[in-house]
């Protein structure tokens, strides 16, 4: 671990970086809740990779950056509080850390260093229309012809599917055992004939998710990840990175700030919000439970960069993590009171140039209100997280 001036000096090259590499209509764009193009995402990552900062939870072997815990967990909040977009996570969050543990020598070397240049755009194909939190009831069938596995099903939930070029996928490649035993994890070039993406549009007007076909689709076996049916065990650990990585510590705090900035103001007739004893108290339990996680953040952390993957603690983080951060956004919409209400989803569109009803930082209150109702759902619902710990601590 390094010391404190050490850890400042680094939070002061960070915010250099951004301050000077952060692109101002970008920036402009996170912060008024705008919708971000694939553009802007590739853009951002270009930024970072020729930093060398892109691939933040890599060692330094695979072209990551090999800091500590305690590093990148300024990077987010850094990130956070300069309105950088987010560091789009299926590949490099999830499955580049799945390819470096599991994946043969040349997976590993096909794939990671497209991930770090966005030659390949990686989506996940996890649940289904009937197997959600029940991930292992999964019917996406993978049937093996000699040097290639033929795919059918159906994926959805496929967030920024419509982005991407390659999808990693759990396949069911045996039905004579018990759920769990028959799933393989496959890589699947989205461009190879037979399947289709279809875009589901949610509340806040934004096409983000997607489903996915897959008519018989012919995977080489060279794309199979680790071992025929084994595929839930490569699964539960990808899905260890991907609760941690939700929990959004740095997400969090700049939620937090912004509420403080705006509850601070004069309201019109009357005293600041925050002079509200109700609301005070309810803001002040939030920055006790977040300095908690934070806490409970930095262990996780520190456990997979020691090479393990985090235990149920990513459970108990994805929890926690997603509940304040909806807590937040509630909080949120009360401060800005009936500014909150107009909601039209045209405006989150760069270039939208209506007349703005309320103060700028109003203006996407309702649709990340709205948006971050899924928090607690994907990533394995708070409700399966919680049967994980009783399991797991409870013994139950």
């Amino acid at each position: 671990m390094k010391d404190k001036t050490d850890l400042q000096e680094f939070r002061t090259e960070v915010r250099q970086f951004l301050d000077s590499k952060l692109p101002a209509r970008i920036s402009r764009k996170m912060r008024l809740g705008q919708r971000m193009t694939k553009a802007d995402y590739e853009e951002w990552h270009a930024i970072l990779n020729a930093q060398g900062w892109l691939a933040v939870n890599w060692p330094v072997e695979f072209g990551g950056t090999g800091w500590s815990a305690h590093q990148r967990l300024i990077f987010e909040e850094e990130l956070c509080a300069a309105h950088a977009p987010r560091i789009v996570p299926f590949g490099l969050m999830m499955l580049g850390p799945v390819l470096q543990k599991f994946g043969s020598a040349a997976q590993r070397d096909r794939f990671l260093p497209r991930i770090l240049t966005g030659e390949h755009w990686w989506c996940q194909g996890y649940s289904e229309p009937g197997a959600g939190s029940d991930l292992a009831s999964l019917k996406t069938r993978a049937i093996r012809d000699g040097d290639h596995y033929v795919v059918n099903g159906q994926k959805t939930w496929t967030t920024l599917g419509q982005y991407a070029n390659w999808i990693f996928c759990l396949v069911r490649t045996n039905t004579e055992v018990k759920p769990q035993s028959g799933i393989s994890f496959l890589l699947i070039d989205m461009t190879t004939p037979g399947m289709e993406v279809h875009p589901i549009r949610l509340l806040d007007g934004e096409a983000e998710v997607n489903e996915v076909f897959f008519d018989n689709v012919r995977v080489p076996v060279e794309n199979l990840v680790g071992e025929e049916n084994q595929g839930w065990t490569y699964a539960k650990y990808l899905l260890t990175h991907e609760r941690t990585n939700i929990a959004g510590t740095g997400f969090a705090k700049a939620g937090l700030d912004a509420v403080k900035r705006i509850a601070s103001q004069e309201m019109a007739g009357g005293k600041p919000l925050i002079t509200n004893p109700h609301f005070a108290a309810r803001l002040a339990q939030i920055e006790i439970d977040l300095m908690a996680m934070e806490t409970t953040n930095l262990r996780v952390i520190a456990k997979v960069a020691a090479g393990q993957a985090p235990g149920v603690e990513s459970s108990m983080l994805k929890i926690k993590g997603t509940e304040l951060r909806q807590q937040i956004n509630d909080l949120t919409r009360r401060a800005v009171g009936p500014y909150a209400i107009p909601f039209v989803s045209e405006a989150l569109d760069e270039g939208f140039n209506a007349q703005p009803v309320g103060p700028e930082y109003a203006a996407p209150v309702a649709a990340q209100y709205f948006n971050n109702r899924k928090l607690t759902i994907y990533g394995g619902s708070n409700e399966i997280q919680r049967t994980i710990i009783a399991k797991q601590v409870l013994d139950l």
